[in-house]
């Protein structure tokens, strides 16, 4: 066995359910398997505190990065004000990375998309600074770069962009998650990098339904012989839930009711009033279970129970992920975990990445055909076609995205990046 590590896993938040925040605590899951010890820096964090450094200047929703944001997006000149105090937060929160090195002693870090999307530019400087004056070992694990979001795409700052968003640095190991990213950052900045695929734990198939949770569909309102078919997202306009609505109505069995996880936040809220009228429109009936599910299992102020959304795939007879775009689709690997029939949109990662290693789902290719009617009626009135359609999905994503797969890489990686800093 080789020396355990010291690791320090950075971004600006560790906490709640976003798919950083999910992916970083399953490798820091991984690592600890091989005896790892795993710490955390972050402006927002639910982790141990006595594993953790917060830095609340560090999270991206900071008074002190929103004003600098507001400044830099959609305009193509910034003023010497903003310049100034990018440089200033640059400058302390670098000292916050010093101290965190030497209060933990970390051998390597792991830059949890901090160096990938935008969304605090003084923290990639402070990064980018921080390793090119330590020359620390260091792995930058990409989820969604700038150039894949609109919003970024005029900016007063395209300097740090190149320069940080990533950076070129010998000693940094770049992970990306699919392949177009890959790609991708090897045309536009010169970068190789690692392709690691999002993943789960199928060796160790999930518990079954404990007592906490055996209520889930009574609590969603459904009566006994309803089909809950579950929509285990934000509702944000990428999600496409439109197409689970339109569906549904052609599916046209009454018993479907569409139980949406997540709720819409400030990016949805327009997308989620028209989404409720067209279910009315559609006679879809559709309910909105946000209020109930969280990221811990508690009571809320009425005493009623909250929930995660692993209490709800249990319960659920279809599963509904109709994206138009994902950076890899956790929502994917969980139906396959829970063994629970899904319907997918065609999304380019779902149809590059995925498809291509055996997957086998109905596919929502731009409308709802007549073909995919048909099956998902299928996968509902069939109980032996549906088991036989998730065992062999479950088998191909146990071979290809499981803690195996992720196990090997990290061993691969840690075993080799010492000679990056040679």
């Amino acid at each position: 066995m080789k020396t355990p590590e010291n690791i320090g896993f950075v971004s600006t938040r560790f906490a709640g359910t976003d798919g950083v925040s999910l992916e970083a605590a399953k490798w820091a899951e991984v690592l600890w398997q091989d005896q790892h010890v795993s710490y955390w820096y972050g402006g927002v964090l639910d982790r141990d505190p006595e594993m953790s450094l917060c830095v609340p200047e560090a999270f991206f929703g900071h008074s002190e990065n929103r004003w600098i944001n507001e400044r830099l997006w959609d305009r193509t000149s910034r003023g010497q004000e903003a310049s100034r105090r990018i440089r200033e937060l640059a400058e302390y929160l670098k000292g916050t990375l010093y101290e965190y090195r030497e209060r933990f002693e970390l051998d390597i870090l792991i830059l949890q998309n901090v160096l990938t999307i935008p969304m605090h530019i003084p923290l990639g400087v402070a990064v980018t600074e921080f390793l090119l004056e330590t020359r620390m070992p260091a792995i930058a694990h990409h989820h969604d770069f700038h150039w894949e979001r609109q919003r970024f795409q005029i900016s007063a700052v395209g300097d740090y962009l190149e320069m940080a968003f990533p950076p070129r640095i010998p000693h940094l190991q770049h992970v990306v998650i699919n392949q177009a990213a890959k790609d991708q950052l090897g045309w536009r900045k010169g970068i190789s990098s690692l392709l690691i695929p999002n993943v789960l734990d199928y060796e160790n198939p999930p518990d079954p339904i404990d007592d906490y949770a055996a209520d889930v569909r009574e609590e969603i309102g459904l009566a006994p012989g309803d089909l809950l078919i579950l929509q285990p997202t934000r509702v944000i306009p990428r999600k496409g839930i439109e197409h689970a609505i339109h569906l549904l109505r052609r599916i046209e069995d009454s018993r479907c009711k569409l139980v949406v996880s997540h709720a819409a936040g400030d990016e949805g809220l327009i997308y989620c009033k028209e989404l409720c009228a067209l279910a009315r429109d559609e006679k879809v009936e559709l309910i909105l279970f946000e209020a109930r599910v969280a990221d811990r299992r508690q009571l809320n102020e009425d005493g009623r129970k909250i929930y995660v959304l692993k209490d709800l795939y249990p319960h659920a007879d279809l599963v509904t992920f109709p994206s138009l775009y994902e950076g890899f689709g956790n929502a994917l690997l969980e139906a396959i975990y829970f063994r629970k029939p899904l319907v997918i949109g065609n999304y380019s990662v779902y149809s590059r990445d995925i498809v291509p290693k055996g997957i086998s789902l109905p596919t929502v290719k731009g409308f709802i055909d007549r073909d995919l009617v048909e099956e998902t009626r299928r996968i509902l009135e069939d109980p032996d076609y549906r088991e036989q359609l998730v065992e062999h999905n479950y088998r191909v994503a146990e071979r290809y995205f499981s803690y195996r797969v992720l196990r090997n890489s990290l061993r691969l990686i840690i075993a080799n990046i010492r000679n990056l800093t040679e």
